[in-house]
């Protein structure tokens, strides 16, 4: 789309450039807004505005205020554990549907995106490992049908947010090591340890992002999707996880890891 003055006042242009700006953290959670004020720093007219903030606010990225005024959703240890929570089954099936129906062509494409976000990790540059990264994941997925695609690539956006956010910019080994697994699991058609491996892998974040903000925070419906994993599964990939202390949820880790 070129950027002509039309093409700017587009709703598609205003829902883009608002959403971008949200998921890479130049409208911080919690900041309000005026839609005045935004349809003057965009140069747009109401009527777009209105209706992409509309689309915004059903993806739960905005909230309503009072007087024409729109708040971006705030971050929270309780959304990020639901977000991973609806994620990982979903992904987990997408990943079962896809593996039967996968080609030769599409294992290359999974090879080709590990090797490019290698190459892009030791030129320390994530703007553009985080396009084989996206990659990776959607390929992995995208033979389960384009409902699971277009669901599954909003909830990694939603997911993308809160790494940025709390972690920034930066590239994880051990990140590496779970793709390699996935892959090597995916090649082998095994799709029970792959899936069990997939799940564990996206838990990685919202556990670290615990240890970050309150170790204490017990995430109870993680740990119950992650046990019907490993039951459904028979598998249970080793996690790090420090303890919070508490008796109670140190027991429900245990039963969850058995």
């Amino acid at each position: 789309m070129s950027d002509t003055a039309p093409a700017r006042q587009s709703v598609e242009h205003v829902h883009r450039v608002i959403r971008e700006s949200i998921l890479d953290g130049s409208l911080e959670p919690g900041e309000t807004m005026s839609q005045v004020a935004l349809a003057d720093e965009l140069g747009v007219s109401r009527t777009p505005l209105r209706e992409a903030l509309r689309m915004l606010q059903g993806e739960g990225l905005i909230l309503s205020e009072p007087n024409r005024r729109v708040r971006v959703a705030p971050l929270s240890l309780a959304d990020v554990e639901e977000l991973y929570a609806i994620r990982i089954p979903l992904e987990v099936t997408a990943l079962r549907l896809s593996l039967p129906r996968m080609t030769p062509e599409d294992i290359a494409d999974l090879e080709g995106s590990m090797a490019a976000m290698a190459h892009f990790a030791e030129a320390d540059d994530y703007a553009r490992w985080y396009v084989p990264h996206q990659a990776f994941h959607r390929g992995l997925t995208q033979r389960a049908g384009a409902r699971f695609d277009a669901l599954l690539q909003q909830l990694f956006d939603h997911a993308e947010r809160y790494r940025r956010m709390h972690f920034g910019r930066r590239f994880s080994a051990q990140s590496t090591t779970d793709h390699r697994e996935i892959l090597n699991a995916v090649k082998g058609g095994d799709a029970d340890r792959a899936s069990a491996l997939l799940g564990v892998h996206l838990a990685r974040t919202v556990f670290g992002i615990i240890e970050v903000v309150d170790p204490d925070y017990e995430p109870a419906a993680l740990d119950q999707v992650l046990a019907d994993l490993s039951h459904t599964t028979g598998f249970t990939p080793a996690i790090d996880r420090k303890p919070s202390g508490k008796k109670k949820a140190a027991g429900r880790r245990k039963s969850a890891a058995a």
